[in-house]
């Protein structure tokens, strides 16, 4: 029988170490492998690249990464609600690479299949190509990008079971699932980890071979990163 079980978050990133490339899945605050993240902060580890959509809030999510200065560079689309990371960017602290969400999913897809590159529209005659190889198809010009090389990806999940399946809910699937598989080394926290067998095929986003490590996580906030309410 396939366990890809580990008893906790502490075994489960033990190897993580400084200087690595690591993948966090979420969109915002939706579906971020918050027990993890906790981890690496009690970890210490430091210099690290961080691929994710976004860096979280000042004091939650990868925040509290920035917070301790532990990330060297951010890859991300999307600067956020983060005002750390914003001053840390504009003082020249942090490296970050803003790269077109669309890009970023399908950086995190490629190298899910084993795609070295590929080529996009998105980006070109900015910033953005810089520096990238460029080629026209059908009378439009695309940029070459590159899939990502991650040491680890870790990924955040509804429900899991011991080979390694998962299942998301609603749009915690986002990052999540092209994340899953495009490190090296895949790493599940799950809400919720069952016995082989309890989950439908069916219902199954993500399969076990995609997967290294799961764990259940002890605590998840799921914070809203902006609440908007109508005035009675």
């Amino acid at each position: 029988m396939i366990d890809k079980r580990v008893a906790n978050v502490e075994v489960a990133l033990k190897d993580i170490k400084d200087g690595q490339t690591i993948m966090l899945g979420g969109f915002g605050l939706c579906g971020i492998p918050e027990n993890s993240i906790a981890e690496l902060v009690k970890k210490n580890v430091t210099d690290l690249t961080c691929i994710s959509n976004n860096a979280g809030v000042d004091d939650f999510g990868l925040g509290l990464l920035l917070q301790k200065k532990q990330i060297k560079k951010m890859i991300s689309s999307y600067v956020g609600e983060n005002a750390e990371f914003e001053r840390q960017m504009l003082s020249g602290e942090l490296d970050v690479e803003l790269t077109p969400q669309g890009t970023l999913a399908e950086k995190c897809r490629a190298a899910q299949a084993g795609i070295p590159a590929f080529y996009t529209p998105a980006g070109y005659g900015t910033e953005v190509a810089e520096g990238k190889e460029t080629k026209e198809f059908h009378g439009k010009m695309h940029i070459l990008e590159h899939a990502f090389e991650a040491d680890f990806s870790i990924v955040k999940a509804w429900k899991g079971d011991h080979a390694g399946n998962l299942i998301f809910k609603g749009t915690a699937r986002n990052f999540n699932a092209p994340m899953s598989g495009a490190g090296k080394i895949t790493i599940a926290e799950v809400e919720e980890l069952v016995e082989p067998g309890v989950l439908d095929p069916n219902e199954i986003h993500i399969p076990g071979i995609m997967v290294q490590r799961i764990f259940k996580g002890e605590k998840f906030e799921k914070r809203i990163e902006q609440r908007t309410v109508r005035n009675k």
